[in-house]
């Protein structure tokens, strides 16, 4: 059998970027380096792959490790193998995403590795290339929003426009005109209108909805309106 002679080491690692968010704002989990270099500045969930373990089983038990987060569903979305991109010894990483409700994890964060919850516009220098990640994630998180209504899946079962307003302006970190978000809404035919009303928010009070399983196969695609061109947000 032939071997790999004169081949050099290449190690592997898994980076994992957690969105969160936490009923008004998105938000990125990032925890404290905990070697050198680049020793305590903010960082990514990361770690190398074992020799027995697959990509994705590498990234959940880091996030673990890293976090205390459990049963968090990841997507891989790219590699990154800029060669000077870490300074100690060429080193791959394969890059997961998540989006959860921070509410619904916040029990199981440790505080080991000092994780934090950042708003987006006020995320931190991060060591490494780990901000070009974030930066890719949130185009890949913002192209799937566009295309799949996997946002609801963060909401209470009842909710309001505008706090689905929030969540959306929160991951396109823009802002949206609310009479036009609220019709092109409406018009998805995916919203069940309720009787009660959130009155903590303002005086007069806004309507609570809810998803409309029943219709949900058959108004899927009218959702596509809502955010028609998500490149604009590149």
């Amino acid at each position: 059998m032939q071997k790999y002679s004169g081949q050099k080491r290449i190690l592997v690692a898994t980076d994992c970027i957690i969105f969160g968010f936490d009923g008004w704002n998105i938000k990125l989990l990032l925890v404290q380096r905990g070697l050198e270099p680049e020793k305590n500045k903010w960082s990514l969930m990361g770690g190398f792959i074992q020799p027995s373990e697959s990509p994705e089983d590498a990234a959940n038990r880091v996030l673990e490790l890293r976090t205390g987060l459990k049963n968090v569903y990841m997507e891989q979305f790219q590699v990154f193998g800029r060669p000077d991109r870490d300074p100690v010894e060429r080193t791959l990483s394969i890059a997961y995403f998540a989006l959860i409700d921070i509410h619904q994890y916040e029990k199981q964060l440790s505080d080991e590795y000092h994780p934090e919850w950042f708003l987006l516009d006020e995320m931190p220098e991060l060591i490494f290339d780990h901000a070009e990640m974030v930066r890719l994630a949130k185009k890949q998180l913002r192209y799937k929003a566009a295309l799949h209504p996997i946002l609801f899946q963060l909401l209470p079962e009842k909710f309001t426009i505008p706090q689905l307003q929030a969540l959306y302006e929160g991951v396109y970190q823009t802002k949206f005109d609310d009479r036009n978000f609220s019709r092109k809404l409406l018009s998805t035919g995916l919203l069940v209108k309720l009787p009660e009303k959130d009155k903590l928010s303002s005086k007069k009070g806004a309507f609570y909805y809810k998803l409309d399983q029943s219709h949900y196969a058959e108004n899927f695609e009218s959702f596509l309106n809502l955010v028609p061109n998500p490149e604009k947000f590149f």
